[in-house]
């Protein structure tokens, strides 16, 4: 692709949620630190919302390889499951062994069990939930059931949720209110400044190899933060997407035209900025590399 046109080691906008390539800016490590320090403090629920796109995957992850050995985490990445299966996905993450008609009851005493064996051993035990928006009303009120398991002490279990701002809608119903009234920690992840965005476009270049003078010029940052209103999937996207223009055209740097004709061919970016069309001819110059937009299709 455009690699050694740039001077890179690997793609530095791909939509993965790489934790080597996790920007620190102000919002980013207020939501970390907000994690650390409730799981530290032996909250049962945490709640991290943001709109889609924002990095809460990414987030999710960095947290997990951050907390050290006094800690054993289970992950859920999709918890559109009734409240048996979740217990089931949790007991699987927990290596606890089950027979395969197991009912409820005899799956929570058994994981119950094992939360006790944990704590003897000194260890806390974390579940992160992403989507949880996506959670059935009856699981979420499963999920407040888990966190009764507990010692004189503390809690058995810790439950982090990252969801969609629909979360918080779902967590006023009536039927779970005591779940929402659990959460200690809530932090909502924002899209990124311009000031930021700029800065986090710089930092990806740089973990990729990139040692080159500025590559976006200011005109692009502009357009760029206009196009994705800085949501960094966005920003991700429409950069790969502006490399690639660039590089068809065997240009070194990337400018305003560059995201602009990114951004029409890009059903999520903001084209009201501008009254018209760029795309059309600069597009295909595509066509001879046969890079495509494929990437991230």
């Amino acid at each position: 692709m455009y690699k050694a046109h740039f001077g890179l080691r690997e793609l530095p906008f791909g939509i993965t949620p790489d934790t080597s390539f996790f920007f620190a800016c102000s919002n980013y490590q207020e939501a970390l630190n907000t994690l650390l320090v409730a799981t530290k403090n032996g909250e049962g629920f945490i709640k991290i919302t943001g709109e889609v796109g924002v990095g809460k995957t990414l987030l999710c992850r960095k947290f997990l390889s951050t907390l050290d050995k006094a800690f054993v985490t289970a992950y859920i990445p999709n918890p559109f499951l009734e409240p048996r299966a979740l217990m089931l996905a949790l007991a699987d993450e927990l290596e606890i062994p089950q027979e395969k008609d197991v009912d409820q009851h005899h799956l929570l005493k058994a994981i119950n069990h094992r939360l006790l064996v944990l704590a003897r051993e000194g260890k806390r035990v974390v579940l992160c939930l992403d989507e949880a928006q996506a959670m059935p009303i009856e699981t979420l009120e499963a999920l407040r059931l888990l966190t009764n398991l507990e010692t004189e002490k503390r809690k058995l279990l810790q439950i982090v949720m990252f969801g969609q701002p629909e979360l918080n809608r779902k967590l006023e119903q009536e039927a779970i209110r005591q779940l929402n009234q659990r959460i200690g920690f809530h932090y909502h992840l924002g899209p990124l400044t311009k000031d930021d965005m700029e800065f986090y476009v710089a930092h990806r270049l740089s973990v990729a190899g990139y040692a080159g003078s500025r590559l976006f010029n200011r005109g692009a940052v502009r357009a760029l933060h206009a196009a994705s209103g800085g949501i960094p999937r966005l920003v991700n996207i429409l950069s790969h997407k502006s490399l690639m223009l660039a590089f068809g055209e065997g240009k070194q740097q990337i400018q305003t035209r560059h995201v602009k004709a990114a951004a029409s061919d890009t059903g999520a970016a903001k084209k009201s900025i501008w009254p018209w069309v760029w795309a059309g001819g600069v597009l295909l110059l595509l066509a001879g590399t046969g890079a495509g937009w494929a990437y991230f299709r």
